[in-house]
């Protein structure tokens, strides 16, 4: 019979060296380090934009920025409503006042393309009611330059100005109020998750001391990501929006990292280690263990770089650079602050009393040692057999029913999944701020008070050496299409020229949507080429780059996750199994995003205006995050599993002793988590919101339901082919394996005999350790050395 590795630990590396020689002057140096980030990253937000759903290579990107540049009054981005009251915006009154203000717009810096309805006559410019009007105006430059201006017009236009009321709308208008309510409602998220997530920290440690650790790394990290983003805003474009991930994965990921390197750290004193091997033993274990889940969340977010819109690859930037610091915090700061700490990691135990009172309750009623303060105390308080029980008992009960297990767990969740066949992609707009936001209330004027489709219509472009005869087929073509209503122009400037097309249908409605396709398939001239913008053209493009790129986003994630899995636990069917669950555990969170945000139900709840349709970017953001957080958990789970199984060689047993250590570790990580997502998902733009609630539902969704029941039950059902690898794989493992040290080599399971029919191995030098729970085995020692 082959032996089982349990060969005492490895001596302290060269690693735990490097982080452990000098823990005060690594502590300082993070000081210094984290000082120089907070005036680094100073004024981030204010750097940041609010859009970014455009493809940069699309043709309704080219088309409106030659647009702006050559018709600015075609592509207005301020708009100033003029409400006259009762007198009609024809009164001479109003249109005096009008005029005047119209002209000092004219004249201000950065304005180009001003028109009114006083000058124009327009129809459209005009309610129907009679009582409101439209000044429209374009602001050059990019989103920062527009929202300085904006700040400098506000104050000299809007509000009452003699007989009329000026308010603020447009494009511009619409992107700056988001971006101040998102920094506001980011720093109320902030003041909510961390007081509620100190106390959730101390309810699971007992001790304050170890519950401020995981928020210091989560600061770091946080702070760390904020310099890092100042810095990417001098080169590239990044969105607000971003700084919600910032803090969401900050202080979730850096919890979850230090949550997992604390807990093993007093396990290992709990047996009678010194401080200096505990903190080697857990950077060998629990710290390979976050380093593999930091490159898999990390390869999981990175995959939105592939995509060309700016809010996609922003929330790549923040949430690379947020992983990896939270990970360098956990794997270099922490460990110096236990080197300092010591048994005084579990100072200040606010639940000392309880178990106080509890060993005079049961004083006499058992042998010694059996109390909470007594030898066999587990790592956080209580005896031995206390923590984890539960969970030691669900995993027998789960893998002595797993088909019933896994059948009813899968059909669940693909059945909460199933609103999400019906999803309506479209594009935000104002109706993102809440109700009472001005800009909106501006928007709401026009898109109902005035006729047509106001921000539903279409523009063509031509461009070339065309003559008017060229210019009239051309309107003639587009008029004769099944979707357009209206067509006006040719405005004509030099060599371009261009038509807005009033469409039928809603405004990016399917039919809008396959008119823009059709106007892109009409014959013109030879001497012209035609590009289409529009709100819906830009809807069509940006499903259009997302689809192509998607392919290439998941092959990145996938390949990725079996890859790091695979160094992780040299199985070959444990990653796909991974990856599998993984998206499984997603299944809910589609469905209510689609059931609540695209159909409305729970808006009166949850304060927000359906759309009937969802921002096409989301679902992207949302999977990559969630399956990122998702592995988070996955690799928890599984490493220890991993490491347990090495030890013995019991398959059932490692399952068991895997769910026991780590499912309310897991739990605890994922209610936290949860408290942060939502926190930022009260937020009063509705993207946030839809954000920070959805991945909260993930995440309990993961970790309450695919780690606690599916995992266990698909593991019991591929019994000890889960560690199955060919031989040319088992060696690639043993060579690059990442570990920390020396590992123990894993138990080839085709080597040992089963005679159990369980995977169990027997060894006669070894003491017993384990008995029977429900049939199944569990660990009643204390924690073993390894």
């Amino acid at each position: 019979m082959p032996e089982v590795n349990r060969s005492a630990p490895p001596p302290v590396g060269g690693w735990t060296r490097f982080v452990t020689a000098r823990p005060r002057l690594a502590l300082l140096a993070a000081l210094v380090i984290t000082a120089l980030a907070v005036f680094a990253g100073s004024g981030v937000a204010d750097r940041m934009g609010s859009g970014g759903w455009q493809a940069p290579d699309a043709e309704s990107t080219y088309a409106t920025e030659v647009l702006a540049r050559e018709f600015p009054a075609s592509q207005p981005n301020l708009l100033l409503l003029v409400d006259s009251g009762s007198a009609g915006v024809d009164d001479p009154a109003v249109a005096a006042e009008a005029t005047r203000l119209a002209g000092r717009l004219k004249a201000e810096p950065g304005i180009s393309g001003v028109g009114s309805y006083w000058e124009t006559a327009s129809p459209a410019l005009r309610s129907e009611d009679g009582q409101e009007a439209i000044i429209a105006a374009r602001i050059g430059g990019d989103e920062k330059t527009a929202g300085e201006a904006l700040d400098r017009l506000a104050p000299a236009f809007a509000g009452e100005r003699g007989p009329v009321t000026v308010s603020l709308g447009g494009p511009v208008a619409v992107q700056h109020e988001m971006q101040t309510i998102i920094q506001e409602d980011l720093l109320r998220a902030e003041l909510i998750a961390l007081p509620v997530t100190l106390v959730l920290l101390v309810m699971v440690f007992g001790s304050a001391v170890a519950a401020m650790l995981p928020l210091a790394v989560g600061i770091v990290a946080i702070l760390g990501t904020n310099a890092v983003l100042r810095g990417l805003t001098e080169f590239t474009d990044v969105s607000v929006f971003a700084m919600n991930l910032t803090t969401a994965l900050g202080l979730g990921l850096a919890i979850d990292y230090a949550l997992f390197i604390v807990r093993r750290f007093r396990e290992e004193l709990a047996t009678g280690a010194d401080t200096r091997t505990a903190v080697g033993t857990t950077l060998r274990t629990a710290g390979r263990t976050v380093l593999f889940s930091a490159l898999t969340v990390a390869v999981s977010l990175s995959a939105m770089l592939v995509f060309p819109q700016y809010f996609l690859r922003s929330f790549a930037y923040a949430g690379i650079a947020v992983v990896l610091l939270a990970a360098a915090a956990a794997l270099i700061l922490l460990p110096a602050a236990l080197m300092l700490l010591g048994p005084r990691i579990n100072a200040l135990d606010l639940r000392r009393l309880l178990r106080r009172r509890k060993k005079a309750a049961t004083a006499g009623a058992g042998p010694p040692g059996a109390t909470a303060d007594g030898p066999g105390a587990g790592p956080a308080g209580g005896t031995d057999a206390s923590p984890g029980r539960g969970w030691a008992w669900l995993g027998a009960l789960v893998m002595r029913r797993a088909p019933v297990f896994a059948i009813v767990t899968t059909v669940g969740l693909l059945l909460l999944g199933l609103p999400f066949l019906g999803v309506k992609f479209g594009t935000a707009d104002d109706r993102q701020l809440p109700a009472s936001a001005e800009s909106r209330v501006v928007q709401e004027h026009i898109r109902d008070g005035f006729p047509g489709s106001p921000g539903g219509g279409l523009e063509v472009l031509a461009e070339g050496q065309g003559s008017r005869a060229d210019y009239a087929e051309l309107k003639t073509r587009i008029e004769q299409l099944p979707g357009v209503l209206r067509v006006e122009g040719p405005v004509a400037e030099g060599p371009a020229a261009y038509y807005s097309v009033l469409p039928k249908g809603e405004a990016v409605g399917e039919e809008t949507q396959q008119l823009v396709r059709d106007l892109r398939a009409v014959p013109s001239a030879s001497s012209l080429d035609i590009s289409v913008t529009g709100t819906a053209a830009v809807l069509v493009d940006s499903k259009d780059a997302i689809a192509d790129r998607l392919p290439w986003a998941l092959a990145i994630i996938v390949v990725a996750t079996l890859l790091l899995v695979f160094l992780l636990t040299g199985s070959v069917l444990i990653p796909l199994q991974a990856v599998v669950l993984n998206a499984l555990s997603l299944t809910a969170m589609f469905g209510a995003v689609v059931w609540v945000f695209q159909d409305g139900n729970l808006s009166g709840l949850l304060a927000f205006t359906s759309t009937g349709d969802i921002e096409t970017t989301l679902p992207v953001l949302m999977f990559c995050v969630a399956f990122g957080l998702s592995m988070d958990y996955g690799v928890f789970l599984i490493s220890r599993i991993k490491e347990e199984y090495d030890r013995t060689g019991d398959h059932e047993h490692s399952v068991t002793f895997g769910l026991r250590h780590t499912g309310g570790l897991i739990t605890a990580a994922a209610v936290i988590l949860a408290v942060v997502m939502v926190a930022i998902g009260t937020s009063r733009v509705t993207n946030t919101k839809m954000l920070g609630l959805g991945i909260a539902l993930a995440v309990l969704m993961d970790a309450m339901v695919v780690r606690s029941l599916l995992v266990p039950a698909v593991m019991k059902l591929m019994g000890r082919s889960t560690w199955w690898a060919p031989a040319p794989l088992r060696a690639f493992h043993r060579r690059f394996g990442l570990s920390e040290g020396e590992a123990a080599p894993a138990v080839d399971p085709a080597a040992v005999p089963d005679p159990a029919g369980r995977g169990g191995v027997e060894d006669p030098e070894s003491p017993a350790e384990t008995e029977e729970i429900s049939g199944t085995s569990r660990d009643i020692g204390e924690p073993a050395r390894r």
